[in-house]
């Protein structure tokens, strides 16, 4: 069991050069039924030790997630997750167990869900109830190290009105319990349910940050940041700035180049001047609403003009993103994995693959076999 700090953090370990740190929550599967299985604890329990550190529970325990160490480029992140995935894969082999990379089970059952014993998990548990229950997604969360917390804080403020077009990159939950939701994202209309979730405000500074936290916590609100499910947000310990507003790509290829991206725009967030830090929370909710909904042919309104302002598509956003960090991509060396974005705009995230799939099948295990099978592409 895990126990969690109830003291405000008080300093921010500093994290030089935009080091990269990548979770992902795979969900695990039985190989004969495809559904959902608490296997979690059996691969923790049955992993080599080289695996161990690599690897751990989740709320539920048909998640597990796998994190790199700390990395110096998206190559280091690549040469990680593919020994660490692939390792964790011929465990899961070993245990009749098959690892699925997609932010929603499509047929899978909340009410069926075991949860993993854990005491904060079973304090957030009671408060949820069935808000709880219901949350059986899985997420895909890219940490970028920052030289202080003010530079965290900066960055978080400036990057939220564009974490949508991450979010319309990385869509993969389209079905629950066995339904269409017409959504590209239903986690995150799951995620939003949860207390603290979602879009979150302008923070201002380090110890804005601190003095948000302390009131937090003597009031009762939380016991911890790990309570604070923003989008985005500082994470003191880790010295980084946390991306959470992606589903977990279903590629391989969509993973490396979401995790370029994201470093490229924070880097160039970091160093630059005179960008707006707020804007109307309206705008906002709409172009979050527009990811969920419609993916990268939903509406992006720009609010602070970084990308030129005005209105455009979310794949038009995308491009001109990509533009705009150019310089932080060839300095970061990781052009090629930027390159790997094209596939995602012209054939679109992995909840496109997955509708196409199920039009073609009518099949929600063909779905699964035939997505597992890309994971490496």
């Amino acid at each position: 069991m895990t126990t969690e700090s109830k003291h405000p953090p008080a300093t921010f370990t500093s994290s030089p050069s935009y080091t990269l740190g990548v979770e992902l929550e795979f969900q695990t599967l039985d190989q004969d039924s495809l559904n959902l299985a608490p296997l979690a604890p059996v691969l923790l329990e049955t992993a080599p030790s080289i695996l161990r550190p690599r690897i751990t529970h989740e709320w539920i325990r048909s998640i597990l997630e796998i994190r790199t160490g700390i990395c110096h480029s998206v190559r280091d992140v690549e040469n990680d997750l593919l020994q660490t995935c692939s390792m964790a894969e011929e465990l899961a082999a070993d245990n009749h167990c098959l690892l699925f990379a997609a932010s929603l089970h499509p047929f899978a059952r909340s009410k069926d869900q075991v949860l993993t014993e854990d005491i904060r998990y079973e304090r957030i548990m009671e408060e949820l109830q069935i808000i709880g229950r219901r949350f059986i997604s899985q997420g895909f969360h890219v940490h970028v190290g920052m030289i202080d917390g003010d530079t965290a804080v900066k960055v978080c403020d400036r990057i939220q009105p564009y974490l949508p077009l991450f979010l319309a990159l990385s869509a993969s939950s389209p079905f629950f319990q066995g339904e269409d939701t017409g959504l590209m994202s239903y986690r995150t209309k799951l995620f939003e349910a949860l207390p603290l979730a979602g879009i979150y405000g302008e923070i201002g500074d380090w110890n804005a940050f601190l003095t948000d936290i302390s009131m937090l916590q003597q009031a009762g609100v939380i016991e911890s940041v790990k309570d604070l499910w923003w989008d985005a947000r500082p994470h003191p310990e880790f010295g980084t700035l946390e991306i959470r507003a992606c589903d977990l790509p279903t590629q391989f290829g969509d993973i490396l180049g979401l995790t370029a991206l994201i470093q490229s725009f924070i880097a160039t967030l970091a160093e630059s001047n005179g960008i707006p830090s707020s804007c109307n929370p309206q705008f906002l909710r709409w172009n979050k609403w527009q990811a969920v909904r419609y993916g990268l042919d939903g509406k992006f309104i720009d609010p602070c003009g970084f990308l030129g302002g005005g209105s455009m598509t979310l794949r038009e956003a995308v491009l001109r993103l990509i533009l705009k960090v150019s310089p932080k991509t060839e300095y970061f060396a990781s052009k090629r994995y930027i390159k790997m974005i094209d596939r995602i705009l012209e054939h679109g995230p992995g909840a496109d693959i997955q509708r196409r799939v199920y039009a073609e099948t009518c099949d929600f295990k063909q779905v699964i076999k035939q997505l597992h099978t890309k994971f490496w592409e």
